[in-house]
């Protein structure tokens, strides 16, 4: 079992930046790929990017690719997501999630790839 727990949500002008945060809990932290996803209102979950258990790998969304960088910290149970160049259309409620090494196709971009979600942390960037 894996508990999430976002951080760093917050309002941030356009072309600004925001780094949120996801610790986990449990020991085998390493045997899961760390993505975030995240939802605006009226629209579905869009996947935002994916870490891989090791941290060796990422993938990433052409909607973010080049301003959103994901990193882990295994030592710590921590995962960071550092938004860049920020827009109005990143406004949405950011959600962790967790996925077991192995249990899906590299990368996991749907949500049913996810066994875990975190409550979400809010982002809002203003024009």
């Amino acid at each position: 079992q894996v508990q999430l727990v976002e951080s760093g949500g917050g309002v941030v002008q356009a072309g600004g930046s925001l780094r949120l945060s996801c610790a986990a809990s449990g020991r085998t932290f390493n045997m899961y790929h760390i993505g975030w996803f995240r939802q605006a209102p009226g629209k579905e979950r869009e996947f935002v990017g994916v870490i891989s258990g090791s941290g060796l790998s990422t993938s990433y969304p052409d909607s973010v690719k080049g301003r959103f960088t994901i990193s882990r910290d295994n030592a710590k149970n921590t995962v960071y997501l550092q938004m860049n160049s920020l827009k109005p259309d990143d406004t949405a409620v950011y959600y962790c999630v967790a996925d077991r090494v192995g249990s899906s196709t590299w990368p996991p971009t749907k949500p049913y790839d996810y066994d875990y979600w975190g409550r979400g942390t809010q982002v809002t960037v203003s024009s």
